[in-house]
């Protein structure tokens, strides 16, 4: 016997697997490993909202999908009421204006979300439709969550009646709070907030639709008596009777009343006008993904150190389900550029001041709130051709541009004088430069300091503003 033969290192334990064996183990658990990684990868990109709060993150970097997605609360599609059935006739009928061209949707396009059809700075009316509007008009759009205007907010039931003149009286004092996106104030805000058109004059869907009908730059109807005998004239003169009586029509303010009800059941029943069919919505349900230049410009949107957009147009769902409908209904005076296009603007001493006239008159006391104008919805702003109240913004770029260079860049923005310098906030009185917001970012910039957002910063931004353009459909 030999050396080698009689080793024991050459002699295997007893029990001890083959090294072939071994290897095979080891290459089993790897695969069982890889297998289950895979796996679980797959359910995690299939359903994110089922993992771990970190992992859903790092599948929403990857894929653009929501890791927590929820059910958002809607209205039931169901027939409109006779009533708003009624209203829609109205809302279509250009037989009710001076010029019978010009109907609510004339104005207010189903097409472009129940907004202006054009990029005029604002629409044409009359008896001749030659006659320049003050003002763009807002959408139509999700009016039917908008509160009344008031003072901080809705009163509760159980106290005592107090005049919005009052409040504002009251509250002269208080300091608004700085809005930071993501963040809550920490106590109720005592400022203007809610009611329909820029200024909030009107608190009910039946007051904004009257508004126009007797406006002389919009359908300029002479008084609420040639209005009644239009309506008892049309087509549809029946349903009043069937409606509200045989004696309808023996009272014009009475009829006409009746009417701008109807209009505003319409606007409130059907779905078109408040359908959350957009992108972002089918996202937070978790049905849809964002790109990921929507992603970004969804995150851009929320950065209380960039954008901040969610400071004033609120992007999270309620906690009961509502969907966000990007605005708090407050008021802001942004101190846009004078849009020159607008003819009430050719007299130097004009000035449009929101709350506190000149086509509204109860607050004009309160030198607080002048050059203030309601923060609209950013829902489907992607579909329209003009911005702000007074129109002077054609486009979202120059819309995002304004923001971010309003305070470091004014030169950009703002026309020069006669003597060369720039002539920034030109469309504020002097003494009313105080309300100007310069707490919120990005306006906390100063003159010459970087900007909150780059260029393609904007970019995303817009990317993710098209998302909440109704109509999308899920694949």
């Amino acid at each position: 016997m030999t050396e080698l033969s009689t080793s024991p290192l050459n002699t295997p334990p007893l029990g001890a697997p083959p090294a072939r064996s071994r290897r095979r183990l080891l290459l089993q658990a790897a695969l069982g490993i890889v297998i289950a990684a895979i796996a679980f990868s797959a359910f995690a990109v299939m359903y994110p909202q089922k993992t771990p709060d970190a992992v859903g993150e790092m599948v929403e970097n990857l894929t653009g999908a929501n890791p927590h997605p929820i059910v958002l609360q809607r209205a039931p599609v169901k027939p409109l009421s006779a009533v708003a059935q009624l209203g829609k006739q109205m809302f279509f009928d250009p037989a009710l204006s001076a010029s019978g061209r010009q109907s609510c949707a004339s104005c207010h396009s189903p097409d472009h979300a129940y907004g202006p059809p054009n990029n005029l700075a604002a629409q044409l009316g009359g008896a001749d439709l030659k006659l320049q509007g003050y003002r763009p008009p807002p959408s139509l759009m999700y009016l039917n969550r908008q509160p009344n205007f008031s003072i901080g907010p809705d009163a509760s039931e159980n106290d005592d009646p107090v005049s919005v003149s009052q409040l504002a009286t009251q509250n002269a004092g208080v300091q608004k709070a700085q809005k930071t996106a993501g963040t809550a104030p920490a106590a109720p805000q005592m400022v203007p907030q809610g009611g329909f058109f820029w200024d909030g004059r009107a608190d009910t869907l039946q007051q904004q639709a009257s508004g126009p009908m007797l406006n002389p730059v919009e359908m300029a109807n002479k008084d609420l008596g040639e209005v009644a005998q239009k309506l008892e004239k049309s087509p549809y003169r029946n349903m009043f009777i069937q409606l509200f009586g045989p004696n309808i029509f023996k009272d014009p303010r009475l009829v006409v009343s009746e009417a701008m009800f109807a209009i505003g059941r319409y606007q409130f029943e059907d779905n078109s006008f408040h359908p959350y069919t957009s992108k972002y919505d089918y996202w937070l349900e978790g049905k849809t993904r964002l790109t990921q230049t929507e992603l970004h410009g969804l995150r851009l949107f929320n950065d209380p150190d960039k954008a901040n957009c969610a400071g004033c147009h609120l992007s999270k769902p309620s906690v009961d389900g509502f969907a966000p409908i990007f605005t708090d209904y407050q008021y802001e005076a942004l101190a846009l550029p004078r849009n020159p296009a607008l003819v009430q603007n050719k007299d130097p001493h004009f000035f449009d001041i929101g709350i506190c006239g000149p086509f509204r008159t109860d607050l004009t006391d309160q030198k607080q709130y002048c050059s203030m104008f309601l923060t609209p919805t950013l829902r489907n702003s992607a579909t329209r051709q003009v911005f702000f109240h007074n129109g002077v913004y054609h486009t979202l770029d120059q819309v995002m541009t304004f923001y971010n260079v309003r305070n470091t860049d004014p030169a950009k923005i703002y026309p020069r004088g006669p003597d060369g310098k720039v002539q920034q906030f030109n469309d504020i009185p002097k003494q009313y430069l105080a309300n100007v917001d310069f707490t919120d970012a990005p306006f906390d910039r100063k003159f010459g300091e970087k900007p909150a957002m780059n260029d393609q910063d904007i970019h995303d931004i817009i990317a993710f503003l098209q998302t909440l353009n109704d109509g999308y459909k899920v694949k």
